[in-house]
């Protein structure tokens, strides 16, 4: 389909199947990040960790839609990365890395699926440890969720980006954290995983984003990253990258025979949505892919690092702005916090009480029972429609 045909019959949150195909994705999103979060355990290879995160949402999105006429797309819509410690995202390494998991590492899990072009994203960071989290750790973990569960209030019809941005920063000071540089929230459409209205996790000179408005049955990926360190994080290393995404937009007559091959493969297999390297041949890929990115046909999603010692986290969720009020429908239950640091701020007080739900009373309540044990913590969202005291409170007390 042309972009001009796709931008003509533009399906949105207004049709009941695209609602549901959200969900399915969701519910797959959450079914593989839970299978993951089970599997960190001390000595678990990350590259393991990736491909079973991965090879769960192809068989669960290859199960869907068998039987229809026509051919829907599905399949990871990111993919998994396990990125450890003071690494900040996108680790996601090729089949010869040999790097293991330890007890005490603060593991941060990203991963997307979709189906028919439908994007629910979720990221969730899990320590590697019996028991409480406590002391800086605790902290980092505690501001990135508050500011998650502030901006799933924020971003609903009538506010704007600029709103969230301010928030989340002021939420992650309150920890004695900040909000980690150049992270962006993207509105998701369908086969676009980075939509062009976007929020902006911490203003720095060298970006700027357009003010926008949130609007009734639009779908955002609320991406919130902390950290203990000063949140400028770098990319050390540019042999790490292993994930891209095909620049539709861009030609180039590719010199080296590898460089072809590889992006003819590209081109077949990942047209549009972000793919990991460990996907394509090895040795071959490793010379034509850098090619394909200095001519800019790919867009590399780099490992990007805060410095050693530095504590990390990433909480990403994907809601739906539903006539109803905001829907998250990607999430996972955190471990439990003991922070060093309260909330008495009453603004971010005043955020954290108020509802996701539009008032409507009666009905509907069975449904969400029902739905509970189906996607991991969708009841979770459901209930976070109350303000929120309980998650705030745990992830606060000292």
């Amino acid at each position: 389909m042309s972009d001009d045909e796709r931008e003509e019959k533009e399906l949105d949150l207004t049709s009941p199947e695209v609602v549901t195909k959200y969900k399915n994705a969701a519910e797959i999103v959450n079914k593989a990040l839970q299978l993951v979060v089970k599997e960190c355990k001390p000595k678990a290879k990350i590259v393991d960790l990736c491909e079973k995160g991965d090879s769960f949402i192809r068989e669960q999105t290859g199960n869907m839609y068998k039987n229809v006429k026509k051919k829907i797309e599905r399949g990871v819509a990111f993919p998994t990365c396990v990125s450890v410690n003071n690494i900040v995202c996108h680790l996601s390494p090729l089949a010869s890395d040999e790097r293991v998991l330890e007890d005490g590492d603060i593991v941060k899990i990203d991963m997307g699926c979709h189906i028919d072009g439908f994007i629910a994203v979720v990221a969730h960071t899990h320590v590697i440890k019996d028991g409480a989290i406590t002391g800086r750790a605790a902290d980092v973990l505690a501001a990135a969720n508050t500011a998650a569960e502030v901006a799933l209030r924020l971003v609903r019809p009538g506010k704007k980006n600029k709103d969230v941005s301010d928030a989340i920063q002021k939420v992650a000071s309150a920890y004695d954290c900040k909000i980690v540089e150049g992270v962006l929230s993207h509105q998701l459409k369908q086969f676009v995983v980075d939509g062009n209205k976007v929020i902006l996790s911490a203003s720095n000179p060298d970006t700027r984003v357009d003010d926008i408005e949130f609007e009734e049955n639009e779908v955002y990926a609320v991406d919130i990253v902390t950290s203990t360190g000063d949140g400028k994080p770098k990319l050390l290393d540019e042999k790490e990258t292993t994930i891209y995404k095909r620049a539709v937009d861009k030609n180039y007559h590719l010199k080296m025979k590898a460089s072809r091959f590889i992006f003819s493969e590209i081109s077949q297999k990942f047209p549009i949505m972000p793919f990991s390297a460990r996907a394509l041949e090895e040795k071959r890929a490793r010379l034509g892919l850098v090619e394909c990115v200095n001519h800019d046909l790919l867009q590399p999603y780099p490992v990007l690092h805060e410095k050693p010692g530095d504590y990390v986290a990433h909480i990403k969720f994907t809601v739906l702005l539903m006539p109803n009020g905001s829907d998250r429908i990607t999430s996972h239950p955190l471990q439990e916090l003991q922070a060093t640091k309260v909330i008495d701020d009453p603004e971010i007080k005043a955020w954290l009480a108020l509802g996701t739900k539009t008032k409507k009373k009666g009905g509907g309540k069975k449904k969400k029972g029902k739905k509970a044990d189906k996607t991991v913590d969708a009841a979770g969202a459901e209930a976070e429609a109350e303000p929120m005291d309980e998650t705030t409170e745990a992830a606060s007390q000292p």
